[in-house]
C-alpha cells in the first residue's frame, strides 16, 4: 500500500437540495475545495456540472473529469474511479442532493477509499435527515433512518406498525423516505394505519423557499390536506 502522503484525498462535497442560492446553504469551504479539484465522482454528470458552476462560476468545465456512479454502475468500475486518488490526485465525491455517502450510492467509494488507506474528508453541508430530525421536536437522542420502505401496500403497512411499535418500546424516532411521486399515497397509508395519537413529522422541500415542516398527531393530520407530490420529503413517526 502506498504511503498516505503519496495518495490523493477523497473530499465528500455536499450540494444543495433543490433550486436555491448555494451560498445560502453551503459554506465557503465547498467553493475553496472545488477550486483545486478537477476529478469528481457523481451520480449525474449534467446536474453535477450545474452544481459546480453555481458554486464556482469561474471553474473551467472543460478541465473537469467526471466519473458517473449510479445504480447501473458495475462494481469493476469502482477501481477506475479511485485510480486518480492512487496516483496522488484529489477527488471530489458529490451526491445529487445533500451530503454524499448518506442514503447515497457514494458510500461504496468511501468504503473502498478506507480500504486503500486514502484519507476521506467530509465537508459541511445540508442533510435532509438531520435537518428534519432537528425540526421535528421528536427524540433526537435516539432515532433510526430506514430509507425506503416496501413498495407492496400490505408489506408497507406492516412496516408502519412495526416502526410504530419499535418507537413506543424504545422511545425512538423512526425516519424514512419515499420516491417523491409516491409521497401522497404513502401519507394516505400512514393516516389509515397508525394510531391516532402517534406523532408524525412531515418535512418537505427542506432549505428551499417552499420548505414545509410540521409535526402533529395522526388524528390532527387527518383534518389537513397537503400535496407532497414530487416534493422531496422526510417522514418521521414517534409513538409516545
Amino acid at each position: 500500500m502506498k504511503s498516505a502522503t503519496l495518495l490523493g484525498k477523497l473530499y465528500l462535497i455536499p450540494t444543495t437540495m433543490g433550486e436555491c442560492d448555494p451560498m445560502d446553504v453551503l459554506p465557503q469551504t465547498v467553493k475553496r475545495t472545488i477550486d483545486f479539484i478537477d476529478y469528481y465522482i457523481v451520480e449525474n454528470e449534467k446536474t453535477a456540472r450545474k452544481s459546480i458552476k453555481e458554486v464556482h462560476p469561474d471553474k473551467k468545465q472543460s478541465e473537469l473529469i467526471l466519473f458517473v456512479l449510479n445504480k447501473r454502475t458495475e462494481v469493476k468500475e469502482h477501481q477506475d474511479f479511485i485510480q486518480p486518488l492512487l496516483e496522488g490526485k484529489n477527488v471530489g465525491l458529490m451526491s445529487e442532493a445533500g451530503c454524499p455517502g448518506v442514503a447515497d450510492p457514494g458510500a461504496v467509494i468511501v468504503k473502498l477509499a478506507h480500504e486503500k488507506g486514502i484519507q476521506v474528508v467530509p465537508l459541511v453541508g445540508p442533510s435532509s435527515i438531520l435537518l428534519a430530525m432537528m425540526a421535528s421536536g421528536m427524540n433526537g437522542q435516539s432515532f433510526t433512518f430506514h430509507g425506503y420502505l416496501p413498495i407492496d401496500k400490505d408489506e408497507k403497512r406492516a412496516s408502519f406498525k412495526t416502526l410504530e411499535r419499535t418507537s413506543f418500546e424504545k422511545n425512538q424516532s423512526q425516519i424514512f423516505i419515499e420516491t417523491p411521486y409516491r409521497n401522497n399515497n404513502l401519507l394516505e397509508d400512514l393516516l389509515q394505519t397508525l394510531h391516532p395519537e402517534t406523532h408524525l413529522c412531515i418535512a418537505t422541500d427542506i432549505t428551499l423557499p417552499t420548505e414545509y415542516i410540521k409535526t402533529k398527531r395522526i388524528a390532527a393530520w387527518k383534518k389537513e390536506t397537503i400535496d407532497l407530490h414530487k416534493r422531496p420529503t422526510i417522514f418521521i413517526i414517534h409513538k409516545m
